[in-house]
């Protein structure tokens, strides 16, 4: 027996695909018996397995759970839930590792696995490996044994392990996604005042499609926080690692300015601790790491890269533009938009003002949102590196941690390849209209050198 993937599908830092079409229950056999295979050469036989609230999860989750026990190991499932949940069954329960069957954020056809082996984050070199062996049929055999954990309210209760913040008034936007069940766990034990929206799971997303960082998507969350007055409004992605805010007045509080606050209680806590934020995060991130006697660290987009990274800094917190923020203070250094949330909740408390006043203090900048277009996959990184290579000889000031990100007196721009999709990422901030103006011009100029024209703006 062996098996082959479709290529598409082997990801940088997951497996993911559409089902029916790139993806199927085979690939899930197969993943079960490849994984296995990998964990028991490596002296471990227990996996947990979590899943999502998509309409094929079941189906993926019985193949994974039989190809797995075909390995020899014995599963632990711990049912629908967020993919943090399984995060925290693996670092809690006596297992070797886990696997989330999960589309994260994508459209109700997709589907997909992350993995975790041995409490180290699945990616990368390991995935490839894991479409060679299925490739080559090079599997251990065994029968494994299935027993159920159902570990929610223990989650739910280590999420406000801690908890030291007064009564807030918040609206709780779940998307429909797999976060759902645990939101509404949590709002019956935090105090203060709570609405929540879409909590019912629906693998259809019949409401909007669960990725927060979508200004669109926040639409049901602003109108919720208008009619009620709320303080602020918290949205999750749609397998609960990604968060999203707005403020008393709507306006959103991306990423890297979760970031800055969850930062101050942090850095107060362990002065001059590392902080981290990806390529893409706003220079006020990394001014304001600064400000409060943190390290700022710029790193590569890509939430197992960041993950790594911690463990090889000792950094308590991180964080991406796409709303992964990871804690390792008090916690267990993986993505958590639940715990995030709560985490924000204290910040705002310690701080001592309202989220709205925080947003309103941070620096006025002019952004452009992530632009993201199509580009042949096989120019995607060669794109990136003549566009690198004609700005050293220019004499430009460039960081290439991860693409190209370009300081000028403007302000700064970034050109990346996605590790994930045929789709070149820019992204640039500025202090004035004009100078944003300019530096989008700078970087069409370049694109146009390479033989390329930014197109219209594709999804993750």
């Amino acid at each position: 027996m062996t098996h082959q993937f479709n290529p598409t599908s082997l990801r940088e830092y997951d497996i993911r695909g559409i089902v029916g079409k790139t993806l199927s229950a085979e690939d899930a056999r197969a993943i079960g018996r490849t994984f296995g295979t990998l964990l028991r050469r490596a002296g471990g036989h227990r996996v947990a397995v979590g899943r999502d609230g998509r309409t094929s999860s079941p189906e993926m989750e019985a193949a994974l759970v039989d190809g797995l026990t075909k390995s020899g190991c014995d599963v632990v499932r711990v049912g629908l839930g967020p993919t943090p949940m399984l995060y925290f069954a693996e670092a809690t329960l006596e297992v070797d590792g886990g696997i989330q069957i999960t589309g994260s954020h994508n459209p109700a056809e997709y589907n997909g696995f992350k993995m975790v082996f041995q409490h180290k984050s699945f990616f990368g070199e390991d995935i490839q490996k894991l479409g060679r062996m299925s490739a080559e049929g090079d599997w251990e055999e065994g029968e494994g044994t299935v027993s159920d954990a159902d570990i929610m309210d223990l989650y739910v209760s280590r999420l406000l392990e801690g908890y030291d913040a007064g009564p807030y008034r918040i609206g709780w936007d779940a998307g429909n996604g797999a976060a759902g069940p645990v939101v509404e766990k949590l709002l019956k034990l935090l105090p203060g005042e709570h609405h929540a929206i879409f909590t019912e799971v629906d693998g259809n997303f019949p409401n909007h499609h669960p990725d927060p960082t979508e200004e669109k998507n926040l639409a049901d969350l602003r109108a919720l926080v208008a009619e009620k007055q709320l303080d602020f409004g918290l949205a999750f992605d749609g397998d609960g690692d990604r968060l999203g805010a707005i403020d008393g007045q709507g306006r959103v509080i991306w990423g890297d300015q979760l970031l800055s606050i969850l930062a101050e209680p942090v850095l107060e806590a362990l002065p001059g601790s590392t902080i981290i934020a990806d390529v893409k995060a706003s220079q006020a991130l990394y001014d304001r790491i600064a400000e409060l006697g943190g390290h700022p660290l710029m790193w590569k987009t890509g939430h197992s890269l960041i993950k790594s990274k911690m463990k090889e800094t000792g950094a308590p917190l991180a964080g991406e533009m796409s709303g992964h923020i990871f804690f390792a203070h008090e916690y267990y250094g993986f993505d958590d938009a639940q715990y995030a949330a709560i985490r924000l909740i204290r910040a705002v408390h310690s701080i001592g003002k309202s989220l709205t006043r925080i947003k309103s203090e941070m620096p006025e900048l002019v952004n452009t949102p992530e632009m993201r277009f199509q580009v042949d996959e096989s120019r995607k990184f060669a794109i990136v590196d003549e566009v690198l290579d004609r700005l050293e000889a220019a004499g430009a000031e460039v960081n290439r941690t991860d693409g190209a990100r370009v300081n000028t007196a403007d302000g700064w721009w970034l050109l990346r390849a996605s590790n994930t999709q045929d789709v070149l990422v820019a992204r640039a901030e500025s202090h004035s209209q004009e100078g944003l103006d300019r530096l989008v011009a700078q970087i069409d100029g370049q694109l146009a050198q390479s033989g390329v024209a930014r197109g219209e703006s594709v999804g993750h």
